[in-house]
């Protein structure tokens, strides 16, 4: 049986044109299909709307799919009126469209499930006020917490637990105690906290009056001591419990706390199990998405369904976000039997945004398609480029671009438009030292820590363009003399 090629149909502006068949020559012979290009007489195509296109959109014969700008506004709808075809947006940057279409052949459409349990605590609760509790733990819930874990001072007893117990339970929220003294577990469970963070020998006796759920841990981690008479017990009188070997920090066993999470696996195939992650992303000077994602992983395949994390230290303030964006992750991987790569970019920070590159040819393609007065800024191969109508600057040193700039331009770069491109060009040099992708009048991807820009109204940039563009269609449509 033949198998047609898929003919797509893009829609672009002026300015992208050339970048666009660029990508497109490369592209479609690497993944498989046949495509036209459709300019439409716009110059910025971030400027289009989805009624725009629909008026003037000619769709060639043979066609398949169309895929519009993935930032031009409006509901796909709009098209539906004059094209019987899917339609579907393309990424905002034409440079991903790589990655665009590598998705594109995958099955994300049950991407979230997850199985893991978080359980988040809230530090040395005792020494906070009520309003403090409640505060936190409505942030660590909206973050992607499950349960709210209340840690407790050891040596002490916390007369205010019930209390602020019942509070986060009547908020909706789930509540663990965490703690080793009888008489706060008591006053926590009869409030209604439905789990008990830890057991041993020293409070096991005490466990089967509390009529909840509990985690069972050793005397000593390093040699298990205790663990399996602890479980025994528990066991014997009816108590639900989970295991947890308990993670050692790196220098102190790690690997071997490691192992003993996988002994504990063979010797009770169908244990609850939990690990305590904050014991290295807490102690670890290292930024914590990669650490969590990694024991999120190794508890996804041996079937660690509870992770217990804070988020105190302040390279891991993020703890919380990045276990719920993990979790999905790897459960997608280890049920899907599939890499997890190019699924998740949320939990890429640092280093979120391949950079991609124009590359001379395009630029300078540019600086002769541009007619508006307004400056393009890119960061790619080491340096910070500036384009204009007939321009092409280019410096690693923000200093020398814009001397270059002031002498080329004197006239043309006002206070307003000065900072405008101080603004940009800082975040293009931020870029380049860390390797992200630049794109003006865009936030920075900073993976799941992206802001939205701050700011009032469209960009310097956009609105200038806009109002030339206007300028552009009423010269158009006024007749000649």
């Amino acid at each position: 049986m033949t198998v047609l090629k898929e003919n797509i149909h893009f829609v672009t502006g002026k300015l992208a044109e050339h970048s666009l068949r660029q990508v497109l020559k490369s592209l479609a012979p690497r993944v498989g299909f046949d495509y036209t290009v459709g300019v439409l007489n716009i110059t910025v195509a971030a400027l289009m709307t989805t009624p725009w296109i629909a008026r003037k959109l000619e769709v060639p014969a043979g066609t398949t799919r169309i895929i519009v700008p993935g930032n031009a506004s409006g509901p796909l709808e709009a098209l539906a009126a004059v094209t019987a075809l899917p339609v579907q947006r393309g990424p905002e940057d034409l440079r991903r469209l790589d990655e665009f279409f590598g998705q594109q052949s995958r099955d994300l459409s049950n991407y979230g499930a997850f199985d893991i349990e978080i359980l988040a605590e809230i530090n040395h609760a005792p020494r906070l006020s009520r309003e403090a509790i409640l505060h936190e733990a409505k942030s660590l819930a909206a973050d992607g917490a499950d349960c709210i874990d209340l840690g407790c001072d050891p040596g002490s007893i916390w007369g205010g637990v019930g209390d602020a117990v019942k509070m986060l339970l009547d908020a909706g929220l789930r509540v663990s105690i965490d703690s080793f003294e009888p008489r706060e577990v008591s006053a926590a469970v009869r409030a209604g906290a439905s789990l008990v963070l830890s057991v041993n020998s020293t409070n096991v006796a005490a466990a089967a009056d509390w009529g909840c759920e509990v985690v069972a841990v050793p005397d000593v981690p390093a040699a298990m001591a205790g663990l399996f008479d602890t479980i025994q017990r528990l066991d014997q009188e009816g108590v639900r419990f989970r295991i947890d070997p308990v993670l050692e920090p790196i220098g102190f066993g790690f690997a071997e706390s490691l192992g003993r999470y996988l002994d504990v696996r063979q010797r009770f195939p169908a244990a609850e199990m939990m690990m305590g992650i904050g014991n290295l992303s807490e102690l670890t000077d290292v930024d914590s998405a990669g650490v969590n994602l990694m024991l999120i992983g190794f508890c996804q395949e041996v079937g660690i369904r509870s992770v217990l994390t804070t988020q105190v230290i302040h390279w891991a303030q993020s703890s919380v976000r990045e276990c719920s964006l993990a979790r999905s992750l790897t459960h997608h991987a280890v049920t899907h039997r599939t890499l997890p790569k190019h699924v998740e970019p949320r939990l890429i920070t640092l280093r979120s945004g391949k950079p991609q590159v124009h590359g001379d040819e395009s630029l300078k393609a540019l600086s002769h398609a541009i007619r508006d007065p307004n400056l393009r800024v890119f960061a790619e191969r080491g340096a910070i480029h500036l384009v204009g109508a007939g321009l092409h600057l280019e410096s690693r040193d923000p200093f020398d671009l814009f001397e270059a700039l002031q002498a080329a331009r004197p006239a043309e770069i006002s206070v307003s438009h000065a900072f405008y491109l101080g603004y940009e060009i800082s975040k293009a040099v931020t870029a380049l030292v860390l390797g992200k992708d630049y794109r003006q009048d865009q936030p920075l991807d900073w993976g799941h820590l992206t802001q939205p820009e701050i700011g009032h109204g469209p960009s310097h940039r956009l609105a200038a363009v806009a109002k030339a563009i206007a300028s552009q269609k009423t010269a158009q449509a006024t007749p000649s003399p």
